[in-house]
C-alpha cells in the first residue's frame, strides 16, 4: 500500500485540487457564511490570469498563473497574501485554449517537501517550499484543442498525470524525488479529456480512478495495472470522480449522450459515397452538411491534416453511439469489465457539466449549470431533492466543497453560493464577488480562499453560520 503524505492533524493543509485526498472536505475548517469584497475580507491580491485552484501547506498558499508572457508558480503568505516567491516555467510556446480556458488551469499539489506544478505547455516543475527548483521534466504538449485542464495528484512517492488527448493518450507516473518516469500506461482508445485522476482509498487498498471519453477506468498505483473498466460515460470527460469510503461517485455529461438528443452518424462507407464529392476518400469540412457533426470537424480530424478519413469518421461515430450521460455510484471490489449491473445506481437527470460531485455523510451533491442543485442517497441513489434552484444562475465550472456543515460553490457569474448540508435545500447565502469564479475554493482553519477573475480573496472572521 502506498502511504500518502499529509500534514499532521494539527497542521493546516489543502494539498491539491479539492483538498485532502481530492474529496472536497474541509475537516475542522470554519469559514464564514457571508462574505464579499467588503465583508469578512481578510485580504485580497491581484494575480496573473489562471483557472487553477489554490492549495495550502501550513502558512503557505500556492497556485499558478499566466501573465501573457510566462507561466508561473506563485507562493503567497497565507495570513497576509504577500507574495513570497514566483517562478517561471521555461516554456518556449504556450498552448492555445478555449476562450474560457487558460494555460494555467491545472491545480498544483504539495506534499510538505515540494510543490509540483504541471503546465501542458511545458511539463512538470518541482520546487522546494521556499522556491528552489528541485527538478523539471519537460513533456510534449497534449494535442487538446481547448488546452490542458487535468490536475496532477500524489500517490505516495508518485506524481500521477493524466494526459488524454486526441491521439496518443496516456496515464503517467513520475517519481516525486527526481521527476523521472516510474511507469506509463498508453490509452489508445481515449480522446480529449479535461478530467483529473482520483486516488480512491478504501478497505486498506488504493486505486487510481481515471475518467475519459466513454470509459471510466481504475489502475493499481504502484505499476499502473488496470483493475477494472466501465464503458458508459460521456463522450468527453470534464468532471473528476469522488468517493466516501467504499462508494465511488462519478458524473459525466456532454452533448450527444442523452437518450432524447443523441447525435447519430451513418457508417463511413455510406456517408462517403454520398458526400465525398471529389472521391479522394477523405472529407473536407465543406463536404459535410451543416449541423452537429460538421461542428465537431476539428475533433474528428485527429491527425490535423484538414480532412476526415474513413477511420477518423468511424472513431467519432463509435463515440457518439456508445456515449452515455449520467451520475452513478460503484461499490468497491469490482474487477474486470463492468456493465450496468455493476452500478449501485444511476441517474440521468439534472447532470453537471464541469462541476464535480461531492460525497459526504452518505449523500451526493451535484450542481448543474443554471444553478440547479440535486442531492442523492449515496448507496441507493434516492433523490432527496433534484433540480432545485439556488437563485444564482450561470454556468458552474467550480466544484463544491463542504466545511462545517455548509456547501460552498461558485458560478461563472461571480456568485458564491452557500448551502446548508442536508436532505433538503436551504440556501444560507449568495455572495457576489463581482468577478467570474472558475476555480474551486479552498478552506483551511477559519479562512476561505476563492480565486475570482484576476483576484484571490481570503475571507475569514465574523459569524460562521
Amino acid at each position: 500500500m502506498i502511504v500518502v503524505a499529509t500534514a499532521n492533524a494539527a497542521d493546516d493543509a489543502w494539498p491539491q485540487f479539492r483538498g485532502r485526498r481530492g474529496l472536497g472536505i474541509a475537516s475542522g475548517a470554519t469559514p464564514p457564511t457571508h462574505f464579499g469584497p467588503s465583508s469578512n475580507l481578510q485580504w485580497k491580491v491581484n494575480l496573473p490570469s489562471g483557472n487553477s485552484s489554490p492549495c495550502v501547506w501550513k502558512d503557505r498558499l500556492f497556485l499558478t498563473g499566466y501573465d501573457g508572457r510566462a507561466l508561473e508558480t506563485l507562493c503567497l503568505d497565507r495570513g497576509t497574501g504577500k507574495t513570497l516567491w514566483r517562478r517561471s516555467a521555461p516554456a518556449t510556446k504556450v498552448e492555445a485554449t478555449h476562450r474560457l480556458g487558460n494555460p494555467a488551469t491545472p491545480t498544483p499539489c504539495v506534499d510538505g517537501s515540494r510543490i509540483y506544478a504541471y503546465f501542458g505547455s511545458f511539463g512538470v516543475v518541482a520546487y522546494s517550499l521556499s522556491g528552489e527548483e528541485q527538478w523539471a521534466t519537460p513533456l510534449p504538449a497534449p494535442d487538446v484543442e481547448f488546452g490542458t485542464s487535468a490536475s496532477p495528484i500524489l500517490a505516495g512517492d508518485l506524481l500521477i498525470l493524466i494526459r488524454d488527448q486526441d491521439d496518443h493518450s496516456q496515464l503517467l507516473a513520475l517519481n516525486t524525488s527526481s521527476g523521472r518516469e516510474a511507469w506509463r500506461v498508453e490509452r489508445p482508445m481515449f480522446r480529449r479529456s479535461f478530467s483529473s485522476p482520483f486516488l480512491w482509498e478504501h478497505d486498506g487498498a488504493q486505486e487510481i480512478v481515471v475518467p475519459g471519453s466513454i470509459w471510466l477506468k481504475s489502475y493499481e498505483p504502484r505499476g499502473g495495472r488496470e483493475l477494472w473498466s466501465y464503458s458508459g460515460t460521456s463522450r468527453v470527460g470534464t468532471t473528476t470522480p469522488v468517493a466516501e469510503g467504499d462508494w465511488l461517485v462519478y458524473a459525466s455529461w456532454n452533448i450527444g449522450g442523452d437518450s432524447g438528443s443523441r447525435i447519430s452518424m451513418p457508417p463511413a462507407e455510406q456517408f462517403f459515397i454520398e458526400h465525398d464529392a471529389d472521391k479522394d476518400r477523405r472529407l473536407s469540412k465543406e463536404e459535410i452538411p451543416a449541423g452537429p457533426v460538421r461542428e465537431r470537424f476539428s475533433q474528428m480530424d485527429i491527425n490535423r491534416d484538414g480532412y476526415v478519413s474513413p477511420d477518423e469518421w468511424e472513431m467519432m461515430r463509435e463515440m457518439f453511439d456508445k456515449a452515455s450521460n449520467g451520475v452513478f455510484a460503484i461499490h468497491a471490489g469490482a474487477r474486470g469489465n463492468l456493465g450496468e449491473t455493476n452500478l449501485a445506481w444511476r441517474s440521468t437527470r439534472s447532470l453537471p457539466y464541469v462541476s464535480s460531485p461531492l460525497a459526504h455523510q452518505g449523500r451526493v451533491f451535484t450542481m448543474k449549470s443554471g444553478g440547479l442543485a440535486s442531492c442523492y442517497d449515496l448507496k441507493t441513489g434516492r433523490a432527496f431533492y433534484q433540480d432545485e434552484r439556488v437563485g444564482a444562475v450561470g454556468d458552474y465550472y467550480s466544484s463544491a466543497i463542504v466545511a462545517d456543515g455548509r456547501i460552498y460553490i461558485g458560478s461563472q457569474s461571480g456568485m458564491m453560493v452557500v448551502l446548508r448540508e442536508g436532505e433538503s435545500l436551504e440556501v444560507l447565502a449568495r455572495n457576489d464577488l463581482g468577478q467570474p469564479v472558475m476555480a474551486t475554493p479552498a478552506a483551511v482553519g477559519r479562512s476561505l480562499y476563492v480565486r475570482a477573475g484576476d483576484t484571490l480573496f481570503a475571507f475569514a472572521g465574523g459569524e460562521s453560520r
